[in-house]
């Protein structure tokens, strides 16, 4: 082969090797246009929406499995054919991670981007799939009188810091190719109405890398770059700065790093499933594993997922929100084959309690993500797409729970106790929280309202609590904030009914200081 015809075919590879990628993706700063063709917009929608799907549907047979250790070496993790098909047909609420995004989808394609904030709340509190933690406390306040932002805020949501919007905010850095502070401001409408504080954050964070996964191939100048969106002196920021730190100082060794994650960053102080127990559904201990993947991952799908799913805790959420990234980035076509196989099977069908299928959602998110670009002064042409790049900016600093300690776990027994007319109980603290069960049938429906008495120092409150698990909160009540010293309480049925029980688990005491832990 002569010369010639060599450096005609390395300068061939080289042009067509520079037009899969977007232009100027290294580094981009702020307010410079990025251009990339219509297709590779396309086909970067449809790998986050994608990389998702994939993500959750690994993962979801380990959710919560591994708390507070990491999967072991010798335990595989298959992808067999047909598992995402498997999980719709049988067990489709595993993909609450896009299920969820997409009831926001929804509203924005209803009413816009700029609908208001009781649009999107109602839309989340009147759908008919169930919730957990902060979002199942949202609905509950929503559906009683507390309007967003105060439904997500930690003074009314025991939940505030958890997950929960960390794993629904992919939709807005999606539909915000390379605007972060553009996903941020949708984050602070929708995020608060289920969360606060360290909850709120994740989603900020995971939205601002999947805007930045559209104009860089560099992941941890994503992971870098997207920390900008957080105040560096929230606990969230420096959580996710040792986690990068700590990926630079053990570059080859990511169960170091989840090591010393665990060894730092693991006090949930709030959850009343996780505190003085190994459960962990925190928004920043969870990012930490996300950003963990995606660092160790190098680009790598398989490892991402793998390692994302191994860190534990929520693992389907996690590599869910890792492939959506590392999806966005690489784009649709790059995922691997055989990755991609399971999807054919599913990308026509609705997800449950949608109208809308991943088929849809790739068209939907196209077109959001145009408006979005023109809005922001981009400009989408027949072929090309210009983006007006946005270097992510701090969103404003919030902390949950301030001056909150739990120093007591009261246990009631193995069977709890149940309610059957009083129940009374002293402390020494600053606020509590009742852990119950409102009745022994999570699945059961029926319109019975509890209706209970709390009585703290001599003043009483009722609360309402529906028997329907679909719209009532998971603990029975919460009270922070309360002068430090000692305190009287009394709970009260008011209209016991055979057709349930208040089933009192545990007992959460706080106070504004903590115990020592040294024994004497």
């Amino acid at each position: 082969m002569s010369k010639a015809i060599q450096l005609f075919i390395a300068y061939t590879l080289l042009i067509v090797t520079a037009q899969a990628q977007p232009k100027s993706t290294t580094n981009p700063k702020d307010q410079q246009m990025v251009q990339m063709t219509k297709d590779q917009l396309k086909d970067k929608i449809k790998g986050g929406w994608a990389g998702q799907t994939i993500g959750v549907t690994f993962g979801g047979p380990y959710e919560f499995k591994f708390l507070g250790t990491m999967m072991n070496d010798y335990q595989t993790i298959p992808w067999p054919d047909g598992a995402i098909k498997r999980y719709f047909d049988q067990e489709p609420g595993l993909f609450d991670d896009i299920y969820m995004d997409l009831s926001f989808v929804d509203v924005i394609e209803k009413y816009g981007v700029d609908a208001p904030v009781d649009s999107f709340a109602n839309a989340f509190a009147r759908a008919p799939y169930p919730l957990w933690h902060a979002n199942q406390t949202c609905r509950y306040n929503l559906l009683n009188g507390i309007k967003a932002p105060a439904s997500g805020h930690w003074s009314n949501n025991p939940h505030a810091d958890d997950i929960d919007f960390q794993i629904e905010a992919d939709f807005a850095g999606l539909m915000h190719p390379g605007m972060g502070r553009s996903a941020s401001a949708l984050c602070d409408k929708v995020g608060h109405i289920m969360n606060y504080g360290e909850g709120y954050y994740g989603g900020v964070y995971i939205a601002n890398m999947y805007s930045l996964a559209f104009v860089s191939q560099n992941m941890k100048f994503i992971v870098t770059e997207a920390l900008k969106s957080i105040p560096q002196k929230s606990l969230y920021y420096q959580c996710m700065k040792d986690v990068i730190g700590w990926y630079q100082q053990y570059p080859n060794d990511w169960k170091r790093t989840w090591f010393e994650v665990q060894r730092k960053w693991t006090q949930d102080i709030a959850c009343p499933d996780g505190v003085f127990l190994p459960f962990d559904i925190s928004a920043r201990v969870n990012s930490a594993y996300v950003i963990i993947g995606l660092l160790y991952g190098r680009g790598d799908f398989a490892k991402t997922v793998e390692i994302a799913t191994r860190c534990g805790q929520d693992a389907d959420c996690n590599p869910s929100s890792a492939a959506g990234i590392l999806g966005t980035m690489l784009g649709y076509q790059a995922i691997p084959a055989n990755w991609r196989k399971n999807l054919t099977a599913i990308e026509d069908r609705n997800f449950v309690y949608t109208d809308i299928s991943l088929n849809k959602m790739y068209e939907l998110g196209f077109q959001h993500a145009s408006q979005m670009i023109r809005s922001h002064g981009g400009s989408v042409f027949e072929e090309k797409v210009n983006l007006r790049y946005q270097e992510p900016k701090p969103v404003a600093y919030e902390e949950s729970f301030p001056e909150l300690h739990p120093i007591e776990r009261r246990w009631l027994g193995w069977n709890g106790h149940v309610l059957k007319g009083n129940y009374s109980f002293e402390f020494d603290g600053t606020g509590f929280t009742l852990c119950s069960n409102m009745s022994n049938e999570w699945g059961q429906s029926s319109s019975y309202v509890f209706q209970v008495a709390i009585t703290i120092d001599g003043k009483k409150e009722l609360i309402n609590l529906p028997y329907n698990f679909r719209i009532r909160r998971n603990e029975l009540f919460t009270k922070f904030g309360l002068e430090k010293g000692h305190h009287q309480v009394n709970i009260q049925w008011l209209n016991p009914d055979p057709i349930g029980n208040i089933q009192m688990k545990d007992i959460l005491i706080y106070s504004n200081e903590s115990r020592s832990t040294v024994l004497k």
